[in-house]
């Protein structure tokens, strides 16, 4: 058999057998274990409430009332003064439009838009303007965040009190539960899962 026909039969099995290993059994050997070590991480961080799946504790969303106009494109959504509100997200927290708005710290735009969002998030959460958290007003990186600072959940605890007739000490009860420290103990800051926290809210007597 010529030598070239040789090398080139010897590549092909390597291939297979490569393809074989790398891209079938070691994903599977992978999944596999992620399955049995960590089940509801290797399926999404799926939330359920009363069974029903609601989200995932990796993705931010929404929680707005309905749009009186379901049909009209132009209608903006507005928050549902119930709920703890994420931070803004430059994609209206659409896994597929994932990303920021790419707009930078001198942007005339963006630094209209943050003194918007700061001036109605304090009239929506009654409070002094000066007060409101930067993450209250800028979106994360990827736009699906779900965490919040801890300064920005118990500036809406008044609020989610008086519309739910709450206790605030029940919510701050809340807040407290499902803070997150740093990461590794010292990177970035504590952070309040938004999609965790309004899970315990609605099942919340």
């Amino acid at each position: 058999m010529p030598t070239i026909l040789r090398t080139h039969l010897t590549a092909l099995r390597m291939l297979l057998v490569m393809t074989v290993v790398l891209g079938l059994a070691y994903p599977l050997l992978v999944a596999g274990i992620a399955q049995v070590a960590f089940p509801v991480k290797a399926n999404g961080s799926i939330v359920k409430s009363d069974g029903k799946e609601i989200g995932s504790s990796l993705l931010g969303q929404s929680y707005d009332l309905p749009k009186k106009n379901p049909d009209d494109p132009d209608e903006q959504a507005q928050p549902d003064p119930k709920w703890f509100q994420p931070r803004p997200s430059a994609g209206s927290y659409d896994p597929k439009a994932s990303g920021a708005s790419n707009l930078g710290p001198n942007s005339e735009d963006l630094l209209k838009t943050i003194q918007d969002r700061r001036a109605a998030i304090a009239a929506f959460d009654g409070v002094d303007p000066a007060s409101v958290p930067v993450d209250a007003v800028t979106a994360s990186g990827s736009g699906l965040d779900p965490h919040i600072s801890v300064a920005y959940a118990k500036e809406q605890v008044d609020r989610v009190a008086k519309a739910r007739n709450v206790p605030a000490d029940t919510l701050n009860r809340l807040i407290g539960k499902y803070t997150e420290g740093r990461s590794l103990g010292y990177l970035g800051q504590a952070g309040v899962n938004v999609v965790l926290l309004n899970k315990a809210l609605s099942e919340t007597k």
